[in-house]
């Protein structure tokens, strides 16, 4: 099956939220009810109605007649345009800071296609040695540039069969230790490790994956002791400032963001001010930044004059001083330390949270039944999506499936 991605997506995204007709439905295919609800949830699952003449539906329909509408949610899932174009625009807004669904196709959300398509555990999503490429198509991955991906999505192939897993690793050259999994992909580097101070790609970790973003952390009992020289300590002459404002985010915020000290996303600011050619940079063991002396990228250091006395960065040992106060509540695991070095580790932490499973489970939830959950009975819905996520090793499948039913009646 070929799609043409830009146009199948913009049409679907504008289009999925109105329930698509099929024609008459012979009575023969199953119960009226059954016949519905299938079409229904293929809809919700794909975007689209079943594209053969019927056996599709009247599979679907007669596994819901049979009580098994989780049989035929995995049967919509097989419809190349859950990939192409459910799964595209469910990531996409999560590669770019302005969270715009319509950018172009990246190792990024290839990414999160082939977790979801290989049922893998989805937590892997912030800490796994693994991306996703076709090298049946040219020309080939690049560190340098997102060619590879714009050729994939303009020869209109199907995603589902055409991606491949791949060591990020061996495809990148980047050590082992330091991948961690789409944070350090090109499009998650380029987004977020771009100029700035690395704190963009915790922010947005935060609000892409766990839901949630800085101003609902804010906690001024922390320890102030992490927080870096660039962030004034009585911003416009008022001490109160930070006491009351600053703090409660930084305070949890730079000591996570250190895992990040030794990463930058490097590029031709005079010549490539989009940093379209750009790409990761990882200073490794023995490496030397001439503006630190130490492995700790520059940015790490600027506006040190700002507050003499704050945190100077040594290395990329990070701690999360939000698995206590208030920020206790997103569920930490117990398992892990709370502490490490390296982003490898410290997505581990994140992913591990039960404010990880509980933002997925509510994203999946949105996406296919295209509103908030608001009412008591969607929230214990959320609540058992979760429960079923973790309890079938992190499947996203198992989200789709599960919020799909539930909104195909709808």
């Amino acid at each position: 099956m070929v799609l043409q991605r830009h146009n199948s997506r913009r049409w679907i995204t504008a289009a999925r939220v109105i329930i698509l007709g099929v024609g008459c439905l012979a009575a023969s295919i199953a119960t009226a009810g059954a016949v519905e609800q299938a079409k229904r949830l293929h809809e919700r699952i794909a975007g689209v109605p079943p594209s053969d003449s019927g056996s599709v539906l009247q599979s679907m329909a007669d596994d819901i007649a049979a009580g098994n509408a989780k049989k035929a949610a995995y049967t919509a899932m097989q419809n190349d345009a859950f990939y192409n174009v459910t799964l595209v625009n469910w990531a996409a807004p999560w590669t770019n800071r302005e969270q715009n669904v319509f950018v172009d196709l990246n190792d990024y959300t290839a990414t999160v296609v082939g977790l979801v398509r290989d049922d893998a555990d989805f937590r892997a999503l912030l800490f796994g040695d693994i991306i996703y490429h076709a090298p049946s198509i040219t020309p080939a991955y690049a560190v340098n540039n997102n060619a590879h991906y714009e050729a994939i999505e303009s020869a209109g192939v199907p995603l589902q069969t055409t991606l491949t897993k791949a060591v990020q690793s061996t495809l990148t050259g980047l050590p082992s230790q330091a991948t961690a999994g789409v944070m350090t992909t090109r499009a998650g580097a380029k987004a977020f490790f771009k100029a700035g101070t690395n704190r963009a790609q915790l922010r947005f970790t935060l609000l892409n994956h766990l839901c949630h973003d800085l101003e609902q952390l804010h906690d001024v009992t922390r320890v102030p002791d992490r927080i870096r020289q660039d962030v004034s300590r009585s911003p416009g002459g008022d001490s109160r400032a930070f006491l009351n404002g600053c703090l409660g985010c930084h305070s949890g915020m730079d000591p996570l963001a250190q895992a990040f000290a030794y990463y930058n996303y490097d590029y031709d600011a005079d010549n490539d001010l989009t940093g379209e050619q750009g790409q990761l940079q990882y200073n490794q063991v023995g490496m030397v930044d001439t503006a630190t002396g130490t492995r700790v990228q520059a940015k790490y250091h600027f506006n040190a004059a700002t507050f003499r006395p704050g945190f100077i960065t040594p290395d990329d040992e990070w701690r999360n001083y939000w698995r206590e106060g208030v920020n206790a509540n997103l569920g930490w695991s117990t398992s892990l330390p709370g502490t490490g070095t390296g982003a490898k580790s410290m997505g581990q932490e994140l992913a591990s949270s039960e404010a990880f499973a509980s933002c997925q489970a509510t994203k999946v939830f949105k996406a296919m039944c295209f509103r908030e959950p608001s009412q008591q009975a969607d929230r214990n819905q959320i609540t058992a999506m979760v429960s079923n996520f973790k309890a079938k090793a992190y499947s996203a499948k198992e989200l789709f499936a599960d919020a799909a039913i539930y909104c195909m009646g709808e």
